[in-house]
């Protein structure tokens, strides 16, 4: 070859910045003469014919779908997090307090490899600031925006394996994901959002904490038999999945345990948790204004939980109907007028979530958002509750949790003195008869003192010193309702009494 022929550099680059000056021309003249609609056109078209040639499928997995989270979303976050321990450079680690176990996840916009059954695929994960739709409320009547972080995965892989990932690799990240989950499981205990958090940024997530609580049914204080039946029915609960899918029931449980205060309802929710391994959600109703957030609420409780809704016969004014009733009774009587009964019915109402919401939300269609629910109400007084609230359905099985019985005493003093018998036991027994005591009394009293002697003779001296208490509590009652009768009573009781005679 003549290398008198080859054009020389200057020539090139003479040549090269002739073409990049005349394309830059021909542009600038295509900009100014061409309908921008129609460049745009262009631009679509040669874009879509590259992107046709391309090899390559871009799947977006965001957090959330609607108001709940996207579960694809959770269980690919916890299987790349666990993917990534042995091979990332840059991750997030967390511990948290008294849990044993580290957990990984991917760090902010960082990317990760992953194989399966031949295939190769990368994920991203991208977290972007957004402004909220509902604005923050800074006080003195002035409203912010709020900056909030949207979060989303994208899968990148070959077109070839787009049948496998809806087929394989999707169900079995969820299946990775049910198996890590269950591994690393610390019971929790979650509670509500701030107020002004649910309302200004719309986040109706719940706030958790580790459920360290030490309940289990063996050292529970309640009768054998009750006991039995409790821990038979969240067996037969658990395992019933089919049965209630076939008969068309929303697979939940409810259970409303009533008796006196410190009669060991919470001890007794605290051991179901520990014995089925499911987190409690703690819903206080008087924090919830409206049925719409009972409804996100809801939808953000995870399955195989318990749902706890404490002193349901005072937490919130449910009966409403009553209270319109009230309100209608003395508009009739005249001694009001209806802008009074108006402000009546609102003191009564201070929350907006109604009777019949809340039943919507136990019962209704809303209540089958989601698998093997525990919903468990307490309450000291059963006999406030609406009707409506008590039918099969909603509280499938009330449990009385009693004052301290002689069972219940033998748990008590083996929990906190180690010993199943005793020359004493045989008194206590017969002053629990006719003492009302209740467990938490019991166990504070046996928390005085470990010697064992000393703690079960004070325990008696305890014993005897109520029952004193309740006789004069009951002989004072029985004296207030005679002193409460007026002669005329007292005079229509005799004349009854004569005529029966």
């Amino acid at each position: 070859m003549n290398m008198n022929n080859m054009p020389s550099a200057k020539t090139i680059v003479s040549t090269a910045a002739s073409v990049a000056a005349s394309a830059m021309v021909l542009r600038s003249i295509a900009r100014d003469l061409i309908p921008y609609e129609f460049q745009q056109y262009v631009y679509l078209n040669i874009h879509g014919l590259f992107k046709s040639f391309s090899s390559e499928i871009v799947l977006i997995v965001e957090e959330f779908d609607g108001l709940a989270t996207n579960q694809i979303y959770r269980a690919a976050d916890t299987y790349l997090g666990s993917k990534m321990a042995s091979s990332a450079n840059r991750l997030m680690v967390k511990l948290p307090e008294k849990e044993t176990k580290i957990s990984t996840s991917m760090a902010q916009n960082q990317e990760v490899i992953d194989m399966f059954n031949g295939g190769r695929f990368r994920w991203r994960q991208i977290t972007r600031q957004a402004e909220s739709k509902s604005p923050s409320y800074t006080g003195g009547g002035q409203f912010s925006s709020q900056q909030i972080e949207t979060r989303y995965f994208e899968i990148i892989f070959h077109k070839k394996h787009r049948q496998m990932v809806f087929d394989s690799y999707f169900p079995f990240i969820l299946k990775e994901n049910n198996r890590i989950v269950e591994e690393k499981k610390t019971l929790k205990i979650h509670t509500l959002n701030n107020e002004q958090l649910r309302r200004y940024s719309g986040d109706y997530s719940w706030n958790s904490v580790i459920l360290d609580h030490p309940a289990t049914f063996d050292t529970l204080a309640m009768d054998s038999d009750v006991k039995k039946m409790v821990i038979d029915d969240l067996e037969r609960f658990v395992k019933r999945r089919e049965y209630y899918r076939k008969v068309g029931k929303a697979w939940k449980r409810g259970y409303l345990l009533y008796g006196p205060p410190g009669t060991g309802k919470s001890s007794l929710i605290a051991a179901m948790a520990n014995y089925l391994n499911f987190d409690i959600y703690d819903l206080e109703l008087t924090d919830i204004h409206a049925n719409s957030d009972l409804r996100r609420l809801l939808i953000n409780t995870a399955n195989r939980s318990i749902l706890v809704v404490e002193d349901i016969d005072c937490s919130l004014e449910l009966e409403d109907r009553k209270a319109d009733e009230r309100a209608l009774k003395l508009l009739r009587s005249s001694q009001i007028s209806q802008a009074q009964t108006v402000n009546i019915v609102r003191q009564h109402k201070p929350n907006q979530v109604t009777l019949s919401g809340f039943l919507n939300f136990i019962d209704g269609l809303w209540s089958s958002c989601g698998d093997e629910r525990i919903i468990i109400f307490t309450s000291n007084h059963k006999e406030r509750l609406d009707p409506a609230l008590l039918r099969p359905g909603r509280m499938d099985l009330h449990i009385h949790m009693s004052y301290c019985t002689p069972c219940a005493f033998r748990t008590l003093a083996a929990n906190y003195l180690g010993i199943t018998e005793h020359s004493l036991f045989l008194e206590i027994d017969n002053l629990l008869e006719t003492t009302k005591v209740t467990p938490a009394e019991v166990g504070e009293r046996l928390l005085r003192n470990e010697e064992v002697d000393l703690a079960l003779q004070q325990l008696t001296e305890f014993f005897e010193e109520k029952r004193s208490e309740d006789e004069e509590k009951e002989a004072k009652r029985l004296k207030q309702e005679q002193d409460a009768v007026t002669p005329e009573e007292e005079k229509e009781n005799d004349n009854s009494t004569s005529k029966t005679s």
